[in-house]
């Protein structure tokens, strides 16, 4: 296969446990075999840590240990999760989208995509592999007709792609069945994140790595403090001279003294030993101020508000209601991971006869449900512009319809064009005149009456 260095490195990206590692050496695979840890090049865990995300602080970035970060874990959450509320279905162009339940694809995706696997799980596990690896996959199944039955999920970190002599692409994984499986484009769902060639979607960690790494180190710095107790720093001074057993007895009884659990306890000097305080605190560090940015810092990269992952420090520019935050939060957030997964649902589990009418689409009206009050309103103003009928309210509203003159659109009596002003006065002298003759029929030739004020 020929490939650009660039091409190459995105295709390790996409599968940075494959074969093509390089397998350790001699001595280490000599010392793990010691340690009773088998190792071979699939091992994904060994590979990570030893070969690759390690930042300018040193911390080895994975996505398990961003994820042991509070911020990270909050920011991943809020969006998988709240996409996985979202009902995901089929919709019918006609010429508007309107739910189409009869579709064949529609219990897949709306119900049960795979036997283990129900739909929210589904779309949120689609979503995290996204956020951290740029990619995620699910096998699709079909029956004897070519028809989608089923989806099943593949976990990125273990998936090989490479493009074949006819253009195709072809996909490399480990099953369930610990069995290696291989399939072609047209039977994998492979959503794409952020990508520079349109193959393969960029690794948040692999170029966050620096950032997280930092954000996990002044983590371990600020725990290493409290573990040593959050009391002013000293050393300990004195003017003879100690031997070396006498010195480790001193520093394995100064033990006796640390963490914050011994807090308050003063250890005996003997032998004119003095204590020194030393004035460094997390103030002074900036060590507070520090981790501070470092969860802004973390939001950027998620790119949700701060104040969503309960960050409050800082006020928000989304807006000051509920409703505009939450519509900021779609537009900005969410939409893009939505957008995606619709049109790579909608391109490989359509036929191109089907894509002409029928598409995949998440149905976002619930979230961006306003109050009691907003929604009364909406809806009143709705309903008298003739846009929508009482039925559509009571359905927005989760109530059965009523059928009827509740089926029925309707429009203000008062509300006429600008063109048919002057029409209504005409009429009503008309009327008048009628009336007029019919009640003296020796005067065919009544005088017309006032019909009063010009009508709306």
């Amino acid at each position: 296969m020929n490939t650009t260095p660039a091409e190459r490195e995105q295709l390790m990206a996409v599968a940075p446990f494959s074969s093509a590692r390089k397998p350790p050496g001699r001595f280490k695979s000599a010392l793990l075999s010691w340690l009773g840890v088998p190792i071979s090049p699939t091992d994904g865990a060994f590979w990570q840590e030893w070969s690759g995300g390690e930042s300018y602080s040193g911390e080895y970035v994975t996505p398990d240990k961003a994820l042991q970060n509070e911020t990270v874990w909050a920011c991943a959450g809020l969006i998988a999760e709240t996409i996985a509320t979202l009902p995901f279905g089929v919709y019918r162009r006609d010429p508007i989208k309107v739910l189409a339940p009869k579709h064949s694809l529609y219990p897949v995706l709306n119900q049960q995509p795979s036997a283990y696997m129900a739909s929210g799980t589904f779309v949120e596990i689609l979503v995290m592999s996204m956020l951290f690896w740029g990619n995620a996959f699910a096998e699709i199944l079909r029956n004897s007709l070519g028809q989608v039955t089923g989806l099943n999920f593949i976990p990125p970190d273990g998936v090989s792609l490479r493009r074949l002599s006819t253009g195709a692409l072809e996909y490399r994984w480990i099953g369930l069945d610990a069995k290696p499986r291989t399939s072609t484009e047209a039977n994998m769902l492979h959503v794409v994140g952020r990508t520079l060639n349109g193959i393969v979607g960029l690794s948040a960690m692999a170029y966050a790595r620096h950032v997280m790494g930092g954000v996990m180190a002044a983590d371990k710095a600020a725990a290493r403090m409290f573990a040593q107790g959050l009391l002013l720093q000293g050393t300990f001074e004195t003017d003879l001279p100690i031997k070396e057993d006498k010195r480790t007895l001193f520093q394995q009884r100064l033990k006796e003294y640390q963490g914050s659990i011994n807090a308050g306890r003063a250890p005996l000097l003997e032998g004119g030993i003095k204590y020194k305080p030393v004035s460094i605190n997390p103030n002074d560090a900036q060590m507070l101020q520090t981790r501070e940015f470092g969860v802004a810092q973390i939001c950027r990269w998620f790119r949700v508000p701060p104040h969503m992952v309960g960050h409050t420090t800082n006020a928000t520019s989304w807006g000051t209601g509920l409703e505009q935050q939450t519509q900021g939060f779609l537009t900005f957030t969410l939409q893009r991971w939505l957008k995606r997964i619709e049109d790579e649902c909608t391109r490989k589990l359509f036929s191109p006869v089907d894509r002409m009418t029928f598409q995949a689409g998440f149905n976002f009206d619930g979230l961006l449900r306003a109050d009691s009050a907003g929604r009364a309103a909406f809806y009143s103003t709705m309903v008298q512009n003739g846009i929508y009928t009482r039925d559509d309210c009571r359905a927005r509203e989760n109530l059965p319809p009523m059928g009827g003159n509740a089926n029925v659109l309707t429009v203000q009596v008062n509300m006429s064009p600008i063109d048919d002003l002057g029409k209504a006065q005409a009429a009503a002298a008309a009327l008048a005149i009628e009336k007029a003759k019919t009640a003296d029929p020796a005067n065919p030739n009544p005088a017309p009456a006032d019909p009063g004020p010009p009508g709306p």
